[in-house]
């Protein structure tokens, strides 16, 4: 291979292809390229064809905007700088590897069906050129097909799964970011990250994004310390509620990789070495953690898992096509309060509280009996954590029709939840403001209020706000009637 000119000032170069690992902190394919090259490339490549259906929704795109800038000024910081392209990855890695005369390419092993043919049109295209594609681990605990049964097959069940990797997994100290990462002279051409328009247009929906979130490593670092510092303790009962600060947020960070899930493990099994009372809460926190893992496990080994059922009985289900009813969903005007609060936290934040996520799941698939495929469709355009292998396995739960799901017949009632998770109302109140002068007794319930009542907190149902677009007690019949149809 002839060397680009572009090598011939610092001799030969590796390139990292930074990807979903949008960090410098335990990231073995950046490790991997400060020790094989004389100089390394760092460079991430918008490639939204390969992904298909499943390219970036409209906040990853606004999430993505603001860790690639972050990513480019800790690299600047290190003496180097991030290099974009755009366009199919097979072509711009082989384009790059030509230009400065690198041998090798570094990346982080991803496992969506779309990534892996990706890596596979990468490893192709490269070897016609001599160029080497080394793949490393760091995105999951275990890598997939390194966890299995006692007879060698993929677990369906997440209890053993738990068990088996919490009791053989050891996180070691992580790595820490490069002291200095020796940049090629010159650098190759990169694409402009304002010009690639991952912002929203105007009107700019993500607006309020930037008050309740800080993209970057250096963000995922500062939540993770703040979770273990101030609700670690109470995250086994306080997670299930949405008017409490009682989870971490760091789904997003994970989603895009500032943040490995070892660094996390590590963190938090040190804190409960450090403290024995934050044991029950940090244990049920890293169940958490494992969860995420079982959703990869699954997405790798049954690669069909986002689209369609995986109890295949599921597929004969008698569903209902309702455009009305799924926009009054997705606005958050269904007429039950907790519901609407979550589908709006949603818009207005890019995230939503994960029992908040059960209850309009269930409300949607189970009241008003639309397929899960919307559901899941709408979480990945509006979510900042969107996530391929945990977003379908979260919606597969709540249906009943996933792995180790939660039984079709369980049913939530969104007044009853409401009253068991938000008890004051708070959460409801701030995202539900038009019924917020409602006393706590009907604040999950504004349609059992009496007309005084409703007048005295300024409400007139059908107007500001709707009366129930469905009655729960009715819809909750029509669901297990369809289910046994089904069965039969």
């Amino acid at each position: 291979m002839t060397k680009s000119k572009l090598a011939g000032n610092t001799g030969t170069p590796a390139i990292v292809w930074f990807r979903n690992d949008l960090r410098l902190a335990d990231n073995a394919a950046l490790r991997a390229a400060c020790s094989a090259g004389d100089s390394v490339v760092c460079a991430f490549i918008l490639d939204e064809e390969a992904a298909g259906d499943w390219a970036r929704g409209g906040a990853s795109r606004w999430w993505l905007h603001e860790s690639l800038r972050e990513l480019g000024r800790s690299l600047e910081a290190k003496g180097n700088r991030l290099v974009l392209r755009s366009g199919p990855a097979r072509r711009e890695l082989a384009r790059l590897a030509q230009e400065t005369g690198a041998g090798f390419i570094h990346c982080t092993r991803r496992y969506e069906p779309w990534a892996i043919r990706q890596e596979r049109d990468c490893r192709a295209e490269l070897e016609k050129s001599g160029v080497a594609l080394k793949r490393y681990g760091g995105a999951l605990l275990v890598e997939p097909e390194n966890i299995a049964t006692k007879s060698g097959d993929p677990y369906k069940v997440y209890t053993p799964f738990w068990r088996a990797l919490s009791e053989s997994y050891r996180a070691s100290r992580p790595d820490s970011a490069p002291g200095n990462i020796p940049a090629p002279s010159p650098f190759p051409k990169s694409d402009a990250l304002a010009d690639w328009s991952l912002q929203p247009k105007k009107p700019d929906w993500a607006q309020a994004f930037p008050e309740h979130w800080t993209p970057g490593e250096a963000g995922a670092l500062e939540r993770l310390g703040t979770f273990l510092d101030e609700a670690a303790d109470g995250y086994t009962a306080d997670r299930n509620r949405p008017d409490l600060v009682g989870t971490s947020r760091l789904s997003p960070h994970l989603a895009h990789g500032e943040i490995s899930p070892s660094l996390i493990w590590y963190r938090v099994k040190s804190a409960m070495g450090e403290r024995s009372s934050r044991s029950d809460g940090l244990q049920t926190f890293l169940k958490e953690l494992v969860w995420r893992e079982f959703s990869y496990h699954l997405l790798f080994h049954f690669p069909h898992f986002p689209q369609q059922p995986f109890r295949e009985e599921f597929a004969s289900f008698p569903w209902h096509e309702d455009a009305e009813a799924l926009k009054a969903w997705q606005r958050g005007m269904t007429g039950y309060p907790i519901v609407d609060a979550g589908l709006r936290e949603l818009w207005t934040t890019g995230w939503m509280h994960n029992r908040v996520r059960m209850i309009v799941a269930s409300f949607l698939i189970k009241d008003l009996m639309i397929p899960w495929q919307e559901g899941e469709r709408w979480f990945w355009d509006t979510l900042v954590d969107a996530d391929l292998a945990n977003n379908a396995a979260g919606w597969q739960w709540v249906a009943g029709s996933g792995a180790d799901a939660a039984p079709y017949f369980r049913i939530f009632n969104p007044v009853t939840q409401g009253e068991k998770f938000d008890p004051d109302g708070a959460y409801v109140r701030r995202w539900v403001p038009e019924i917020a002068n409602l006393p706590d007794k009907f604040i999950h319930r504004p349609f059992d209020a009496d007309d005084g009542t409703l007048s005295q907190a300024g409400i007139r149902l059908g107007d500001a706000y709707p009366a129930p677009i469905v009655d729960h007690a009715v819809a909750r019949k029509a669901a297990l009637q369809a289910y046994e149809d089904m069965k039969r």
